[in-house]
């Protein structure tokens, strides 16, 4: 996949978790919704500026927008964590560390 692309569809998955349209999200970032619709499908590089302006408006760092393996759908994150898990299956130690961080998230 090529940078454009890949960082279009960034910018898109960040605006859907922002429950925006295109539209709504365009204005908040200051640039034109044609503009957003060409870099969300990777016809248009995105500025420095835009991407400041994004970072500023959804509150994510810069290493996470670069990194952004949270962007990634949730059945896909969810396979990742059991292949890790899976590859440590027998070290309990790391196995109970696991278990003890998802019931602390899950509240119970």
């Amino acid at each position: 996949m090529d940078v454009k692309k890949e960082l279009g569809l960034k910018i898109k998955r960040l605006r859907q978790q922002e429950g925006l349209t295109q539209e709504q999200f365009a204005e908040k970032i200051g640039i034109a919704t044609r503009t957003l619709a060409g870099i969300e499908i990777g016809e248009s590089f995105v500025s420095a500026q835009t991407i400041e302006n994004i970072l500023k408006y959804t509150g994510i760092t810069f290493e996470d927008f670069i990194i952004s393996s949270h962007l990634r759908p949730t059945k896909e994150l969810i396979s990742d964590i059991y292949n890790f898990i899976d590859k440590i299956k027998d070290d309990r130690e790391k196995i109970e560390s696991i278990y003890k961080v998802i019931k602390s998230l899950s509240n119970e």
